[in-house]
């Protein structure tokens, strides 16, 4: 198969373009990069900004594209009027943010998603990002007509992560000393390894599939208890987890989303989707403590930079001697 993949070179899309290279396809990446990353599988590369030109996809043909970073209707238009019939089959990468924040538990693919009118900006907001996601799917089926598959992951987790928002848990949770969690400990979590769709996500387009698929995981039910403490046993660390009352974590005010990242208990179904159509459909996520101690591994091994997400230090030492809180 010719598979021509639309960013392809960070996170979930590295890991579709690795798949794909190992399962023998040729494979074409076209990205903003001025150079290839370091360790990338052996592929085309085709350099370019796609906000800006396609020229490079001119007089080319594919079996099929696998579009990583389309946010808006026109760049989904765009690529349709670069390729028109030259391609064969269209994968969009949606969001589980086509669905409000307030899901019930259990939800799936056949749950409301936001409805029109869709936001004539194209400015990324948290209240733009599903709505637009959403214009974004309807234009794909529009431009592609019976030939689009749709994935929509929840939380993307695992090595090689740019947002550094479950690699903050790990982290920390594997640095020892008293840290200070948002509670409860019992929460759900759900995050699917960046790997594992993009095994999914390559196994659907060899099948030609023109389906919708809301993807999460782990491999069994987790909750921030389960990564926090799957990160100690991984480092060996002496970590003692102090769990602070939502409420108490609430009152910090908005910094929380930033400093807590991917907890959401005031809406229960946010990390309770039911991913069983695409389980049927082959997805294979992994356990969560062999993601939590690959995460750790790449970390280090990637020096521990500053992190873009997580709970300053200062704030820490506060929570954890100031607020009422229970240890565990």
């Amino acid at each position: 198969m010719r598979l021509l993949v639309i960013g392809g070179t960070r996170f979930f899309g590295r890991a579709a373009v690795e798949h794909a290279a190992e399962r023998g396809h040729e494979v074409t990446v076209f990205h903003r990069g001025d150079s290839e990353p370091d360790g990338l599988a052996d592929v085309e590369h085709l350099h370019g900004d796609r906000t800006r030109s396609l020229d490079p996809l001119d007089g080319r043909s594919w079996d099929a594209v696998l579009d990583t970073c389309a946010f808006v209707p026109r760049e989904v238009r765009e690529v349709a009027g670069a390729l028109g019939d030259r391609v064969g089959h269209y994968t969009f990468v949606s969001s589980l943010s086509v669905h409000a924040d307030d899901l019930p538990v259990g939800a799936d693919e056949r749950s409301p998603v936001h409805p029109p009118p869709y936001p004539e900006t194209e400015e990324i907001t948290d209240g733009t990002y599903g709505p637009l996601k959403v214009a974004s799917e309807g234009e794909a089926e529009a431009s592609f007509p019976g030939r689009v598959l749709v994935i929509r992951p929840g939380y993307i987790v695992g090595p090689n992560d740019p947002t550094d928002r479950f690699t903050w848990w790990v982290r920390r949770a594997a640095g020892g000393g008293r840290m200070a969690a948002a509670g409860p400990p019992d929460a759900p979590i759900q995050g699917i390894d960046a790997r594992d769709l993009g095994a999914f996500v390559v196994d659907r387009i060899e099948a030609g599939d023109t389906s919708t698929f809301g993807v999460v995981g782990p491999a069994q039910p987790a909750t921030f208890s389960d990564v926090v403490e799957s990160a100690r046993a991984a480092a060996g660390a002496d970590t003692e987890f102090v769990w602070i009352d939502p409420d108490t974590v609430r009152a910090l005010g908005p910094d929380h989303e930033i400093w807590f990242p991917m907890w959401h208990p005031q809406h229960p179904g946010f990390h309770a989707y039911d991913a069983s159509k695409a389980l049927r459909a082959g997805l294979r996520p992994r356990p969560l403590a062999e993601t939590v101690a690959d995460t750790l591994a790449w970390d280090r091994d990637r020096g521990s930079p500053p992190l873009k997400a997580g709970l300053p230090q200062d704030r820490e030492r506060v929570l954890v001697t100031d607020v009422g809180a229970t240890s565990g």
